[in-house]
């Protein structure tokens, strides 16, 4: 038997009553299901503006008005997480620590946002990870590479065809809480023609004198973004406004020399790879002198990236030289580098 619209229209004001939501919001939401509930009363085909408004009131009793996570406050399991997923980083690190420890101090701290500036493969985005795992809070990334049209993060108003909110609405459910750690990542390479809008957004998000009440067109309801912990990556500052930089603590993500790569990949890489690849520790065993050259097979490379690449591949060829029954345990030694770098 096929749900009348009565019941419909009351299923949806059951939706927006079952949730806490701002006080007008909530008005407004009611509102709108009585004018639903209305033009079913009058007859006619009204199913577009149903369906846009019940995506309208799915949207906005999904979002985390009121829910937050609580901060992990401990400076000692905070530092053994960076220390776990980073190798060196010390400066960023340590800046990392100083923000928990203020938090901890004054648990209404507004943080500086950090921005991580650094060459490619340095290490960026994977420290924006831990940022979040340190404090216990839920994360999220919204991408700017190459970003044109401001809709993407400002969403369009509800009266269009298959409207939407914006990236940073959908970063919040997404998230599930109010206070996440939202990563806008490469804000350095936003497309020319749209540069000058985007940074003014970035303005809005990141000033705590005007993100308390960020305005999404989808929404057209301001949404509180000050327990947002935002962390900003860019390859350099060069295509960063004046205006956006002065809302930002730059933190340098340094080149790794070749010594560091090492540590890195038979501490961090190799055992990573080895383990989503299903292999135990000792299925791989790669002589000592041959790091060298696995760290720079193509030339010099400021971050990890290639060596992420290269040791991924090496895993791969073991994992199928054991699967194959050609091999139980593999080592790599001069002999047969070449075969495992191919």
């Amino acid at each position: 038997m096929q749900t009348s619209s009565t019941d419909e229209t009351t299923i949806l004001e059951q939706k927006v009553l079952g949730v806490k939501l701002p006080v007008k919001l909530q008005e407004k939401a009611l509102a709108l299901v009585s004018r639903l509930s209305r033009l079913s009363q009058m007859g006619g085909n009204y199913l577009n503006e149903f369906d846009s408004a019940a995506r309208y009131l799915d949207w906005i009793t999904s979002l985390p008005w009121e829910n937050r996570s609580a901060d992990l406050l401990d400076l000692n399991k905070a530092q053994e997480i960076l220390n776990k997923n980073h190798f060196g980083l010390n400066q960023a690190k340590n800046r990392i620590l100083e923000y928990l420890s203020v938090l901890k101090l004054s648990p209404d701290h507004r943080a500086p946002v950090l921005a991580l500036t650094g060459l490619v493969g340095t290490g960026k985005t994977t420290l924006a990870y831990s940022i979040a795992e340190t404090l216990g809070r839920k994360f999220a990334r919204i991408p700017f590479g190459g970003l044109g049209d401001l809709v993407y993060l400002r969403g369009q108003s509800k009266s269009f065809a298959d409207a939407e909110p914006g990236a940073i609405i959908k970063a919040l459910r997404q998230a599930g809480t109010k206070n996440p750690v939202i990563l806008l990542d490469e804000i350095d390479r936003v497309d020319d023609a749209a540069r000058a809008g985007i940074m003014g957004v970035l303005v809005e998000l990141l000033d705590p004198g005007q993100n308390h009440a960020f305005s999404d067109h989808y929404l057209d309801f301001p949404f509180d973004l000050s327990e947002v912990l935002f962390v900003v990556t860019a390859n350099n500052s060069t295509n960063i406004s004046t205006a956006v930089l002065d809302r930002l603590e730059i933190i340098s993500m340094p080149s790794y020399s070749d010594e560091e790569k090492i540590t890195i990949g038979k501490d961090f890489i190799l055992p990573k790879s080895l383990a989503a690849a299903g292999l135990s520790p000792d299925t791989l065993t790669i002589n000592p002198d041959l790091w060298p050259k696995i760290v720079r097979p193509l030339g010099f490379d400021g971050g990890i990236r290639t060596l992420e690449r290269t040791i991924n591949s090496l895993v791969r060829k073991t994992a199928y030289q054991i699967t194959t029954n050609q091999a139980q345990k593999v080592v790599v030694d001069e002999n047969n580098l070449q075969k495992y770098l191919s």
